[in-house]
């Protein structure tokens, strides 16, 4: 039976419409799935709402939000704009959670140090908004390969540096195992999270070298790469902090494995790799 705390994110799926996820996860005993945006704006947000209510599953994260490292300008507003209707869609699901990949550098830029002061001045526009609607915005850390395109936050401790002046009902951090687990300062990072009840959601998959020719596209199920989820897991679960755990798992021949073994896959590579080190298990 599968783990009643385990959620699969969407994109570990990814050709599944929002249809064949919730039939693949309600069928493989889920509890908890991971939503994606355009999966749910493919058959409109009524519709999502709808299917996912029917599927008696929680919603434990929506992705993504952020990308707001450009200058001021009409493509900032369209990102705050943007952001702003994601907060909306994310609690239309009574889900608490919304993942922000900030941003990279913008085009012909080298300043990582303006690009992260962006960030910071993007979350104090949006804080009203997520403490409105209930929603916490999750600044996901990314491991710093991804730092000029995807993420110029790479460490759990630059996460909380950028939501310490705001609620953390509002601005919180994702854990992600994938993204943190080199870091030498990581435990210590997770307990301070926890201390700032900054903890919005934990992720996990594995990491392996070489890696594939995208380098996006090289997370593993749990278990088959170096990530020492034993420490991870319990620094997570010692700061008190109780929610749905989630797979998300970016890889090519993952997603060319039919939905149910997939599925299947993950339930067994939780079961063997992460639960045991959580308290309820």
């Amino acid at each position: 039976m599968t783990n009643p705390i385990l959620s699969m994110n969407q994109a570990t799926i990814k050709y599944a419409d929002l249809r064949q996820t919730l039939d693949t996860l309600t069928a493989a005993g889920y509890r908890s799935v991971g939503l994606w945006r355009e999966p749910v704006e493919a058959v409109g947000l009524d519709t999502a709402v709808r299917m996912v209510a029917d599927s008696g599953l929680r919603v434990s994260t929506m992705c993504r939000g952020g990308f707001f490292t450009m200058p001021e300008g009409p493509a900032r507003r369209a990102s705050i704009d943007d952001n702003r209707k994601l907060i909306e869609e994310t609690a239309a699901f009574g889900c608490k959670v919304l993942v922000l990949v900030v941003g990279g550098l913008p085009e012909g830029s080298k300043d990582l140090i303006g690009a992260r002061e962006r960030v910071a001045d993007a979350l104090a526009e949006l804080e009203k908004d997520a403490l409105d609607a209930g929603v916490t915005l999750a600044i996901e850390p990314l491991h710093p390969m991804y730092c000029t395109d995807r993420a110029c936050v790479s460490t759990l401790g630059q996460a909380l540096d950028l939501a310490a002046p705001f609620d953390p009902k509002a601005v919180g951090v994702t854990v992600d195992t994938f993204h943190i687990f080199w870091d030498p300062q990581v435990l210590d990072s997770i307990a301070r999270a926890g201390r700032e009840g900054r903890i919005a959601t934990y992720q996990v998959c594995d990491y392996r070298t070489p890696f594939e020719k995208d380098v996006l596209l090289s997370r593993h199920y749990m278990g088959e790469g170096v990530i020492d989820f034993k420490s991870l897991t319990e620094a997570v679960a010692a700061t008190g902090w109780r929610g749905d755990i989630e797979c998300e798992i970016f890889n090519q021949a993952v997603w060319d494995t039919p939905f149910a073994e997939v599925a299947a896959k993950v339930s067994d590579a939780f079961d063997k790799e992460v639960a045991p080190y959580w308290p309820e298990h």
